[in-house]
């Protein structure tokens, strides 16, 4: 895909942060993270930390002029849950569009009642997946999908066959056709 260039492209870094699943080595991470399965407990005020710093982006971005229905959120791994979990709560307008990639729905036991009182539940969502991902198993990436199935008209859930915990050259098209239907 060439560069839009009525698009500005905004790629926010973690920051180095002390990762208890990683034996409490430093890296980048935007909460912390204390294991894998469904039933870990989360970081949610770390959640919350970064979700506010990416509504504040948007708001940046809103005070630049651009329209909040034309700013596409979206990451990978830790950045997609943050994802998830900022265009949710952060109130305002409807967003352009949201990327979830190889994530999982943070606060998954409370955010579905949030979706449905979210401006944002309408909001065009692509999801995609590898089916092999060691770290974020593909049925904790199905697992968020059902959640956002039953609860986004505007969701689409795309796997991948050999993918792991990365991206590949099919999902990468599919995130530009994405990304041209939302912000035409």
């Amino acid at each position: 895909m060439k560069k839009k260039p009525h698009v500005r492209y905004v790629f926010p870094t973690a920051p180095i942060a002390p990762v208890t699943l990683n034996g409490g080595m430093p890296m980048p991470s935007w909460f912390d993270i204390y294991g894998l399965a469904p039933d870990s407990p989360e970081d949610e005020q770390g959640v919350k930390q970064s979700a506010q710093k990416l509504a504040q982006l948007i708001s940046d971005e809103e005070k630049r002029g651009i329209p909040r229905s034309r700013i596409v959120i979206g990451g990978f791994s830790q950045g997609g849950a943050v994802a998830l979990y900022t265009a949710f709560t952060s109130g305002g307008s409807k967003l352009g569009g949201l990327l979830a990639l190889s994530t999982w729905m943070p606060s998954h036991k409370t955010l579905p009642e949030l979706i449905n009182q979210s401006e944002n539940k309408a909001l065009k969502i692509l999801q995609c997946h590898g089916q092999v991902d060691p770290v974020v198993q593909f049925f904790i990436g199905v697992r968020t999908s059902e959640i956002l199935k039953a609860n986004c008209p505007n969701f689409t859930f795309k796997q991948y066959e050999n993918l792991a915990h990365s991206s590949c050259d099919e999902e990468l098209v599919d995130v530009f056709k994405f990304l041209n239907e939302a912000i035409p």
